[in-house]
């Protein structure tokens, strides 16, 4: 995983490990593979979890690990959104995005793209030419944050976030790499501009090490394994590839260990630990809109259908190779 890294995690600021109660853990849920787009292959990390343990988290896909061969990486056609916020992360290989509110670029090995779609937009996400000829590692994860009613029509935002601006921090011993992505973690921000408060992290985790993470008290807490064995809470729960765990609101703390033995192919534990202050409000989703009623959804389809929500650039971002029906 060459996310972004470091040679010397001793040298990075320190994640104090709180004193305090660690947080239960409520279930573990095993992703289900599926295919997205036009045939990439995913895990449903939220497969099973009901929308109040998510809240303010609507979906997640895991994309890949999978190794393409030429002419084999896939992505998505134009396709339209309103009401909440993607963000894409890319561990492995490239991708390339463009929309219909001028938002556009390139992300790859610790990149981030946190598309708003607010109003709503049209966009699609694909692997550059060149990737798709010569084939190559592809993995990531998408996120989909709800926005609360107040904020669901606002103006369609891109960021661009590199893998350089995200925040470096490390665990009370120096036994895991933390990239905080957005929201605060002990006092540390990272670069991501939310709307919905929440806290993302990508943490690697080496083997026999433990993290205690201070955790906000309103927050609900996920923690999902993009690689490796290890266990959750300090109940010592079991968890590994493609795995999420949900943790119940009562401590202040989260909890992470990794196995002594890893397998080759994932020789730390490297999981996404996610969390966010509960929205509280009602949704209507159906496809690309999450809204608060049916009759707001209807009128997303109604708005797209008369082409409301924008209209295909004439000119493509570079990497995507033309426009797409």
């Amino acid at each position: 995983m060459p996310a972004i890294t470091v040679d010397d995690l001793l040298a990075l600021p320190r994640v104090a490990a709180p004193d305090v109660t660690a947080r239960a853990v409520g279930t573990i849920t095993t992703a289900p593979k599926g295919f997205e787009g036009e045939g990439f292959p995913v895990r449903r990390a939220f497969h099973g979890v009901s929308l109040d343990q998510l809240d303010p988290f609507i979906h997640m896909d895991q994309m890949g690990e999978v190794e393409y061969a030429p002419g084999e990486p896939k992505g998505t056609s134009w396709h339209p959104h309103r009401g909440f916020e993607t963000v894409t992360y890319i561990i492995d290989g490239t991708f390339d995005h463009q929309d219909s509110h001028g938002g556009g670029g390139t992300i790859t090995n610790g990149d981030t793209q946190w598309m708003t779609a607010g109003s709503g937009l049209l966009h699609i996400e694909a692997p550059p030419e060149e990737l798709v000829v010569s084939g190559g590692l592809f993995h990531g994860f998408q996120l989909w944050v709800n926005l609360p009613r107040a904020d669901k029509m606002m103006d369609p935002r891109y960021q661009d976030i590199r893998g350089g601006d995200v925040v470096l921090l490390t665990s009370h011993d120096g036994g895991a790499l933390i990239r905080l992505i957005a929201g605060d973690l002990d006092g540390h921000r990272g670069p991501g501009i939310t709307h919905t408060p929440i806290t993302l992290a990508h943490l690697t985790i080496e083997p026999g090490a433990q993290v205690r993470l201070p955790w906000n008290p309103r927050f609900n807490a996920l923690a999902y394994v993009l690689g490796g064995r290890g266990t959750v809470g300090d109940s010592r729960a079991a968890i590994g590839t493609g795995q999420l765990a949900t943790f119940r609101r009562d401590g202040d703390t989260v909890v992470l260990t990794a196995d002594e033995t890893q397998e080759s192919r994932s020789p730390q534990l490297d999981v996404l630990v996610l969390g966010g202050e509960p929205i509280r409000e009602p949704i209507a989703w159906h496809g690309p809109f999450v809204m608060n009623t049916r009759a707001e959804l209807l009128t997303a389809f109604e708005d797209f259908q008369a082409g409301r929500l924008g209209v295909i650039p004439n000119t493509p971002h570079p990497g995507l190779g033309g426009t797409r029906d």
